[in-house]
């Protein structure tokens, strides 16, 4: 496309391990070790999302629930429950204490690695998840989800960035793109959970709920160890021996194999020590070069987005909407709750299993378009709704037409924010800085979420349809910054995207060292014992794999 998109882009290298990756033909299950992997990437990282979707539907199914409006809510008035700024403070809780987290949590993922960042965030949550299942006070709930928010970036930044550094590159887009889809799995369950607890008449109602947030937790606890350590984190520790034992048994089960393996570590260490040699390893290199800065000001809108685009309007406060335009029975609701949350997973599933078929800079545009003519068209039919309903003549025709642009919503979100949303983030920062870069990602984010989910109760309540009427600004900004500002990273691996808006010198530095691995010549490209034999002579060397590789490097040059 033209325009801003492709200023800036010199660095992108010649994607030969793409390549490479693209010409196996067997798929991930016929590959023992590598299904084995995927199928323990599901439970810890791909569940870490889990815990994010159970929470803002809970918040929002409890805002039904009798009893959980009794407990906290006025004390002249407590069938009333929550109001205004009470209730966006509760649910703006888990971000704040998500936001107090982000400044240690590159430090925590470069010193202890990915696996040990998911275990210790994790058990945080399982404190914040049984502190909110006791808590005696509304103080005492607003600090247990403080204490949720705060473990869970950790968890993210670490499990969307060892899903793309351990995947092949051929699932790695799906895989990436699969984690965000989790999230609603947990709303799904948050709202079938808070369904079967409606009509409990006491305050396990809303207890039970509350506790069963610390079930992901405990599965991320009782499976990270079964996953190897990322690859690019035991290279940059000096620990190459361990690297490629990991690579060659996940990523080599395939006929040429030990190529394939020696040419994407070749790749993975060539561009790593590429980075360390421009890279002081401290937040100031966000903003040290031209590149970064770009990436820097990519990310924080991109936070901002996915968080500014109405999403958490139907995530947090569905009910105030779904009451402004008259469907105020409890059972009806959650209905809605569960088919909504049931209908954002079909979505997201399909459009997920289609980021390796379609450019992201496509399906990022196809968002935001669909996303402003979803809102405009929502706020005419809530502005009919809203108009007849306080004339005391209900417009069921516009009723129908706000509730089929809050399911119409999710098709047009999950193109794009929900979808590429980590894909992209583990795309555009190299390794070196990647934590930092998903933790600043994760920083606005959860701004742009506290901001919305304090002030949208204390909009709708105000000004009512109007409100929307910001949003359709917002989304129109969004059309314009993605059409100028977001990069093409489609078909490539992660090194071979690493210095895009860097000098090309660096990226001709990366595929030299590949290309001295790979044989260009077409004999030995067609000779299906060339692994074999390759295997052999490197085991003849002895010594350790990584001068077993080196060696082999220098056999090969081109």
């Amino acid at each position: 496309m033209a325009g801003g998109a492709v200023v800036g882009e010199k660095g992108k290298s010649d994607p030969i391990i793409t390549r490479l990756a693209n010409e196996d033909k067997k798929w991930f299950f016929q590959k023992p070790n590598l299904l084995y992997l995927y199928l323990v990437l599901f439970p810890t990282c791909m569940g870490i999302e889990l815990t994010s979707g159970f929470d803002s539907q809970m918040i929002n199914a409890l805002q039904i629930v009798p009893s959980w409006k009794k407990y906290f809510g006025p004390a002249n008035d407590p069938d009333l429950g929550p109001q205004g700024a009470l209730k966006g403070i509760i649910a703006a809780a888990y971000s704040l204490g998500a936001i107090l987290s982000l400044p240690i949590i590159p430090w925590v993922n470069d010193r202890f690695g990915r696996r040990w960042s998911i275990f210790i965030g994790s058990n945080i949550m399982v404190v914040g998840a049984i502190v909110q299942g006791f808590s005696q006070h509304v103080a005492m709930y607003i600090v247990a989800r403080m204490i949720l928010g705060f473990g869970i970036p950790t968890c993210i930044v670490s499990g969307s960035s060892l899903i793309g550094e351990l995947a092949y590159p051929k699932e790695r887009p799906i895989l990436t793109s699969l984690f965000n889809v989790a999230y609603f799995v947990g709303q799904i369950v948050a709202a079938a959970v808070c369904f079967g607890t409606n009509n409990i008449p006491n305050d396990w109602a809303w207890r039970i709920p509350s506790l069963l947030q610390i079930c992901p937790s405990l599965l991320q606890i009782t499976f990270v160890f079964f996953l190897p350590e990322s690859p690019r984190w035991l290279i940059n520790k000096d620990r190459s021996q361990e690297a490629y034992e990991i690579l060659m048994k996940y990523h080599g089960e395939t006929e040429r194999g030990h190529e394939f393996v020696q040419a994407e570590f070749a790749q993975m260490k060539t561009t790593i020590q590429l980075e360390r040699e421009v890279s002081k390893r401290s937040w100031m290199d966000l903003v040290n070069t031209s590149g970064m800065r770009r990436r820097l000001l990519i990310t924080t809108m991109l936070g901002l987005f996915t968080q500014w685009s109405g999403n958490t309007l139907i995530s947090y406060y569905l009910v105030d909407l779904l009451d402004m335009i008259g469907f105020k029975e409890s059972t009806y609701v959650q209905k809605i709750n569960v088919s909504i949350a049931c209908w954002s997973l079909i979505c997201g599933v399909t459009v997920s299993l289609l980021v390796t078929k379609i450019r992201r800079r496509v399906m990022y545009l196809a968002c935001t378009i669909s996303l402003l003519c979803c809102y405009i068209a929502w706020t005419i039919s809530m502005e009919r709704a809203q108009t007849a309903k306080d004339a005391g003549t209900p417009n069921n025709a516009a009723n129908i037409a706000v509730l089929f642009f809050i399911y119409a919503y999710s098709p047009c979100y999950n193109m794009g924010y929900n979808a590429l949303t980590y894909t992209y983030m583990v795309e555009i920062w190299p390794y070196s800085e990647r934590s930092r870069g998903i933790a600043v990602f994760q920083l606005f984010g959860r701004l742009a979420s506290f901001f919305t989910t304090y002030v949208n109760p204390i909009g709708i309540h105000d000004v009512g349809w109007k409100y929307l009427i910001s949003y359709c600004a917002w989304l129109a900004y969004e059309v314009i910054f993605v059409y100028f500002m977001f990069p093409e990273t489609f078909g490539r691996t992660l090194e071979e995207l690493a210095f895009m808006f860097e000098d090309r010198e660096f990226a001709d530095r990366a595929v030299a060292a590949v290309a001295k691995v790979v044989h260009h010549d077409d004999h030995i490209h067609g000779d299906p014992g060339y692994a074999r034999d390759a295997q052999q002579r490197v085991n003849k060397r002895g010594g350790t794999m990584e001068q077993r590789v080196t060696a082999e490097t220098r056999e090969n040059v081109v």
